[in-house]
């Protein structure tokens, strides 16, 4: 244990010292992500900070010779490498979709010829499937190409991607690191990625927290997606005859990122459908993507954020303790911890509804009574008026009547002066 210790201090440390100066450096080359329409941070805010996180990765790769050298160590470095000079490149130039996948399938290359790929596959009904070549290379580049981009797409609000990936790195960890080992022998590889992983996050969180002083851009977000994905293929796509527990350790790589990501994932396949229904470009931006909609719940940034910890927290300590613990307590703690978090997120927008609700109807009623009292008082003079005109003779004991009619008038009829 002690030596993954000391990989992620080092590699937390290096990260939160290297990335002020980055941000200085940035900061005068001009790389500022400006604020626009669909975005939620409010003013002009440097970029790259991905650059900060792999500075500190090479520094936890760099103490890699305290534990076995093995192939899957170098070609994870070499991939990380790739990765975020692809990610440096789309921060600078904004790479197109298909440019970024290959770069992305390049990287999941990488990985399959130093021996990361996905070997064994475990159902829970037909047991462990041995994948041949044709079968394990997609298999791996779908997993890379998965995790990169539910990283790289949850990085829309201040610390939640460097968060998101440090809860599911760190549970990963305990369950590489005290989990069965495979063919006997307990590989370091994936528990040494978990710890860069989680170093790299925790360094450049003080920074990239609300209000964020710099964002890690896809440079960083892609950087910590593959070191999952290395991470995750290395312990369990490897272990050729998984139990039980191994299957469930599957919920801490696959569900984990994906139950906290199925959001903003569910948001741009919602918002392709929008725009094509709507006849405009795929790639055009609007205010209907998910950081608008978690804003409109009623939670600040800094909210929204913390409650996604919360969730993948529960998911992750969900999976961990269906690997090592068996008990109705534990299935009682993990509902009764949803409840709450479900509580959480919903009641502060019923709230804030019911509230604006009793508001509105409060002020309808005063205008409602306003306006009956004016109607009245209008609705008063306005008969008196009518009145008045329609029988004069009513007016008589006021003095205001004309001359009394004549004899004639009096007998109905009305008689003329000769010519």
């Amino acid at each position: 244990m002690r030596p993954y210790v000391l990989v992620l201090l080092a590699t937390a440390g290096t990260v939160a010292l290297v990335t002020p100066a980055v941000r200085w450096v940035v900061v005068k080359a001009g790389a500022i992500d400006r604020p626009s329409d669909r975005k939620v941070h409010p003013k002009p805010t440097p970029t790259l900070g991905g650059v900060g996180i792999l500075v500190g990765v090479l520094v936890g790769f760099g103490l890699r010779p305290v534990f076995r050298e093995t192939s899957e160590l170098q070609g994870s470095l070499l991939a990380a490498v790739v990765l975020s000079l692809v990610g440096l490149i789309d921060d600078v130039r904004a790479l197109s979709a298909p440019a970024k996948a290959a770069g992305q399938v390049l990287a999941a290359g990488l990985l399959i010829l130093s021996g990361v790929e996905l070997l064994f596959f475990p159902f829970p009904s037909q047991g462990v499937i041995s994948l041949g070549p044709d079968l394990a290379v997609p298999l791996t580049v779908l997993w890379v190409l998965v995790m990169v981009n539910a990283v790289n797409l949850i990085d829309g609000l201040d610390g939640l991607a460097a968060g998101i990936v440090a809860i599911a790195a760190a549970g990963f960890f305990v369950y590489a690191f005290a989990g069965p080992s495979t063919f006997g022998v307990r590989y370091s590889t994936a528990p040494l990625l978990c710890a860069i992983a989680v170093g790299g996050a925790i360094g450049f969180l003080p920074w990239n927290f609300h209000p964020a002083r710099i964002f890690m851009g896809d440079s960083g977000a892609m950087l910590l997606g593959l070191l999952l994905a290395a991470a995750t293929l290395s312990a369990v796509g490897r272990t050729p005859s998984p139990s039980g527990g191994d299957f469930a350790a599957w919920l801490i790589p696959i569900l984990t990122p994906v139950m906290v990501l199925a959001v903003p994932l569910l948001d741009v396949a919602l918002a392709i459908v929008r725009r094509m229904r709507r006849k405009r470009p795929v790639f055009a931006p609007d205010k209907e993507h998910i950081h608008h909609q978690l804003r409109e719940l009623g939670h600040t940034q800094r909210q929204a954020v913390l409650l996604m910890y919360l969730w993948s927290i529960l998911l992750t300590g969900s999976a961990l303790a269906i690997t090592f613990i068996n008990g109705r307590r534990v299935v009682g703690a993990i509902l009764g911890g949803a409840v709450l978090l479900i509580a959480a997120t919903y009641l502060p927008r019923r709230i804030r509804r019911g509230i604006e609700r009793r508001r509105t109807e409060r002020a309808a009623s005063a205008d409602g009574r306003e306006a009956s009292a004016l109607m009245g008082s209008d609705g008063v003079a306005q008969v008196q008026i009518a009145t008045a005109r329609s029988n004069p003779a009513a007016n008589a004991g006021d003095g205001s009547a004309g001359p009394e009619p004549t004899t004639a008038e009096h007998s109905g009829h009305v008689h003329t002066k000769p010519a």
